[in-house]
């Protein structure tokens, strides 16, 4: 089976090697935003003859061709996900560095409009929030809203 990635990288006339199909596959697997070498991690472990620096040009070749987008979450760690994915937002715990992705139909009216408001139509839009989770015995009653009610 071809992974998503993979199917990315054929359509953008990429000759996919065996080593870049298995980082397409890793990449395509993963729920998480992982650095290179996390990557290399995962990769290693199915083919043990992948090095470290084919991981890195391979990352740097999928992103060259808009399959993978670099996020910088803090931490001094580029960390990738796949261009391909629906439009969301991140909140990244500073403490852990834990990323959780939400939506926001809300804030993407805002944006648009201020956008509008300011002579331009929208192209792109990225939101990256940063924060610590409060502690049980500090936080506020739990506010029962899906993330795509959050006021802004």
């Amino acid at each position: 089976m071809v992974s998503r990635i993979e199917r990315l990288c054929v359509e953008r006339g990429l000759k996919m090697t065996g080593q870049r199909r298995v980082v397409a596959r890793v990449l395509s697997e993963a729920s998480d935003h992982p650095d290179v070498e996390e990557l290399y991690r995962r990769a290693s472990a199915l083919d043990q003859h992948i090095s470290i620096a084919t991981v890195y040009r391979t990352v740097r070749l999928f992103e060259e061709h808009g399959i993978l987008e670099r996020r910088d979450f803090g931490g001094g760690r580029a960390r990738y996900e796949p261009s391909e994915e629906a439009h969301h937002y991140h909140l990244i715990d500073v403490e852990t560095g834990k990323v959780i992705e939400f939506q926001d139909a809300k804030h993407d009216k805002l944006m648009q409009s201020i956008a509008a408001r300011l002579g331009f139509d929208l192209v792109s839009l990225r939101l990256e929030l940063f924060g610590r989770q409060r502690h049980a015995h500090d936080r506020d009653p739990p506010d029962l809203k899906s993330s795509s009610e959050v006021e802004p």
